[in-house]
């Protein structure tokens, strides 16, 4: 089974992912936020403030040191940013495990405004939220194969999105958004335009004339719109044995600084929108405290 694992298919662990997507998928689903995922962020504020929290934004941390004393920090950043903001704080051996932490492939995404549902081929794809364009299983393995040896397929994996099937709020009445993406080479600078929306119109023929409007992120642009996004890597590294086990060291969501953690998709369980990674560097901080 090949899956958005930021793994090759034939690579341990690359099916555990696929196999805990599958398990969530039929235990929970994979539910939409209604209005846009704007809304989750913005029900965390209320909460947070609620409890006389404070949220401060668009203000560049170039070191911790910038920060107000805390008993606890929590980093939601990939390995590359911790040693910039806090390199100083940890021991040269911590320091070359964060500098040897690897990156993985990277993506091209696609948004639409579309003039109507896309024209699946297949009616179960009409009413599934999210859809897993490959072809064969050889094909979905090439593709993924190719982007990890730096290349870019002509048929890839594309995992594409139609959320206004479920939430017509997200746009006017009678029209559709949808968004795509596929794997790339790390840091690569290649529109996969014609490459996704072929994939697309080979099992929803017409979908190009639905197109009202699109927009395009590179691989490489990724980074510039968040900085966590190394080489459009949206996993926070590669996943591969080493890096799933010990993500991003043997310390996990802790580091040798006293009250520094990390938090990010770079810790376990590692990439997904599940929010552990928040949940178990919480857990950590609160026990080390009290």
């Amino acid at each position: 089974m090949c899956n958005d694992s930021q793994n090759e298919p034939e690579r341990v662990p690359s099916a555990a992912f696929g196999l805990v997507l599958g398990i969530i998928a039929h235990a929970q689903g994979w539910p939409f936020v209604r209005g846009g995922s704007q809304n989750i962020s913005s029900a965390l504020e209320r909460h947070l403030t609620s409890l006389g929290g404070d949220i401060v934004t668009e203000i560049p941390i170039a070191s911790l040191e910038e920060l107000p004393r805390a008993r606890a920090v929590l980093c939601d950043v990939t390995p590359r940013q911790l040693l910039t903001i806090a390199g100083s704080r940890f021991p040269a051996s911590f320091r070359h495990q964060l500098e040897h932490y690897r990156y993985g492939p990277g993506v091209c995404k696609l948004d639409w405004a579309l003039d109507g549902p896309i024209p699946w081929k297949a009616n179960e794809c009409r009413s599934a939220g999210t859809v897993h364009l490959g072809g064969t299983f050889e094909e979905i393995a090439a593709s993924e194969r190719d982007a990890w040896q730096g290349k870019h397929s002509a048929r890839p994996f594309v995992l594409l999105a139609q959320p206004t099937l479920f939430d017509p709020t997200r746009a006017p009445a009678g029209k559709h958004t949808a968004w795509a993406y596929c794997h790339v080479p790390h840091g690569s600078s290649m529109d996969m335009t014609e490459a996704i929306e072929n994939q697309i119109d080979r099992f929803a023929p017409g979908f190009r004339r639905l197109i009202l409007k699109r927009n395009v992120r590179v691989a490489a642009s990724m980074e510039s719109y968040n900085p966590n996004l190394i080489g459009g890597d949206i996993g926070g590294g590669a996943a591969d044995l080493e890096q799933f086990l010990l993500r991003p060291t043997r310390r996990f969501h802790r580091t040798p600084a006293k009250g520094i953690y990390l938090c990010s998709s770079s810790t376990p369980p590692g990439p997904g929108v599940h929010g552990l990674c928040g949940h178990l560097a919480a857990r950590a901080a609160l026990k080390d405290l009290f």
